[in-house]
């Protein structure tokens, strides 16, 4: 579904991502893990187009995502859940719902998608004609991914979803993350949390100063005494 291949980029001379290389299939969980500083919401941002390319391939389903207009991008079925939340916090939620209509004209099918996101997420529901601003940090959190997936994508990026958030929390946001796998949806997950986003996806790469330096599926990387060496760079 998402190929990335030897991506660079770069904020002035200064290489923040160096020849990384990623795939994503169809109804996977893939995890994208490292230290902060690593590129990781680097990378998202430039899968989505919020960040120029200096080399490298971005595909999805096929077709190049290089330089197109981010909003082009969301069009073609890719939403982004941005690290610390970015909702409107005085708008309503129903606004910030509303919000996520604008990547999808398909009225019949963001409104079928507004109802399976209220069925999973009860407190939008019950918080619904409320300001946004009110809700707690982990209904925030609920808020936000539920906006982007009444767009209905064809794959969901999620910058550092469970960061800020208590124990109790963070087993919820994964559920939810899982729960978007089971009901057929795609994630690209980044985190800081090394061991859950292992026990969760299908495959994780972890990434240090940029680049890859080590990958694999669930049961390669699970138990592997290299993969905290390699995440906090010893």
């Amino acid at each position: 579904m998402l190929s990335v291949r030897d991506l660079t980029v770069r904020y002035g001379r200064t290489p923040a991502v160096h020849e990384l290389s990623l795939e994503v299939g169809e109804g996977e969980i893939v995890g994208l893990v490292g230290p902060n500083g690593a590129g990781k919401s680097t990378t998202l941002a430039a899968i989505l187009g919020l960040v120029p390319a200096a080399a490298g391939t971005v595909t999805f389903l096929g077709e190049s995502l290089v330089g197109l207009e981010t909003e082009a991008i969301a069009k073609r079925g890719i939403s982004l859940v941005l690290e610390g939340r970015h909702i409107f916090t005085t708008l309503t939620v129903a606004e910030n719902l509303a919000l996520g209509r604008t990547a999808n004209r398909d009225r019949a099918r963001t409104d079928a998608a507004l109802a399976r996101v209220l069925d999973r997420f009860p407190v939008l529901r019950k918080t619904y004609r409320l300001p946004a601003g009110t809700l707690s940090g982990g209904e925030q959190q609920q808020l936000a991914i539920g906006r982007a997936l009444v767009a209905e994508p064809r794959l969901l990026l999620l910058d550092e979803p469970s960061l800020g958030l208590s124990p109790l929390l963070v087993d919820q946001v994964f559920e939810i993350v899982a729960e978007v796998r089971r009901d057929g949806g795609t994630v690209l997950l980044v985190e800081q949390d090394v061991r859950r986003t292992v026990e969760l996806a299908d495959r994780t790469y972890v990434v240090r100063l940029g680049r890859v330096v080590l990958s694999g599926r669930r049961d390669e990387l699970a138990g592997l005494s290299g993969l905290d060496a390699a995440y906090l760079g010893f």
